[in-house]
């Protein structure tokens, strides 16, 4: 059974491109790449899973992996990557092994890890120096949207390098959009977890209250659903919290990572996140709860 569903691609002409960090996003982001045409390489720390991936696409245009990231950048027009935080991101762009060793001039760089907007901002200075490009490119849409093409994806970077990447870049989004420069992409992400911290919290209350009401809670959801309470969060973690199931894909792990980075960015530019704070605190309980491995709408565990 395929990683990724099947959608319709646009014609967009072949492109070479590598594909560095095959996680539960970046993966079925490569296959999608792969589907639409284009000739891709991959990279993953274990080669054994970037084997696996060239198996599943092998139907595609002469999938290949590399045993290095530099390797996989080689003769690339674009280079993504998508890997967990600031220092994995160095790790596999800088340094004689890294990507940006193995690009060619006038080659572009799109980073779709969640990272800080300084490292964007670092890493589109490094590129610039070797003759290549950076867009800072982090994701919205979690495991599913990267499954169905789906993504929502906020970009940080040059307009004339932005307007080359996305047409390949929809292969895997419902929406590539430019955000302003170097670094924008992922302050537009901190708004995003910022946004969804608070809304999950809320949808926990609201439920863990409805129960000790006595209420038919997904009876209560589905009509609150189609008022002014609805929200994406609601619609598709909403019964699933209810039910106790919190194997979604994006671990409380991350989105703490994700809200320290926020906060961080919030002491530099003078931003007051109070809620964002104790939700971060809450999620801190769950993990110690065990729930480091359960997706962000296992708030509501410390709530029963």
């Amino acid at each position: 059974m395929s990683s990724i569903n099947p959608r319709t691609y646009d014609s967009t002409p072949s492109t070479a491109v590598a594909f560095i960090g095959l996680g539960v996003m970046g993966y079925p982001m490569a296959g999608h790449l792969a589907q639409a045409g284009h000739a891709v390489t991959v990279y993953n720390r274990n080669p054994a899973k970037a084997q696996a991936w060239c198996q599943e696409f092998s139907a595609s245009k002469a999938p290949r992996s590399a045993s290095t990231p530099r390797e996989a950048a080689q003769g690339a027009d674009i280079v993504f990557c998508c890997v967990g935080n600031d220092d994995d991101l160095r790790s596999v762009i800088l340094g004689p092994d890294g990507a940006l060793a193995g690009m060619k001039a006038g080659a572009i760089l799109v980073d779709h890890t969640t990272a800080s907007a300084n490292v964007a901002r670092e890493l589109y200075q490094a590129a610039k120096a070797k003759g290549a490009a950076f867009i800072d490119a982090p994701v919205s849409g979690g495991q599913g949207g990267a499954q169905n093409g789906q993504l929502t994806v906020m970009c940080g970077g040059d307009a004339a390098v932005f307007e080359q990447v996305k047409p390949v870049a929809m292969a895997f989004s419902r929406a590539f959009t430019l955000m302003g420069e170097s670094g924008a992409g992922q302050l537009t992400k901190m708004v995003n977890q910022i946004c969804i911290a608070g809304l999950v919290q809320a949808l926990s209350e609201g439920i863990a209250f409805g129960t000790r009401a006595g209420l038919d809670v997904n009876l209560v959801l589905d009509v609150i659903g189609k008022g002014a309470a609805q929200s994406w969060q609601m619609d598709n973690r909403g019964k699933t919290m209810v039910a106790d199931k919190f194997d979604f894909g994006f671990a409380v792990d991350w989105m703490r990572k994700d809200l320290g980075l926020a906060m961080d960015e919030a002491k530099r530019n003078g931003a007051r996140l109070p809620v964002t704070a104790l939700v971060d605190q809450f999620y801190a309980d769950v993990q110690q709860l065990g729930g480091s491995r359960w997706d962000t709408s296992s708030l509501v565990k410390r709530l029963k």
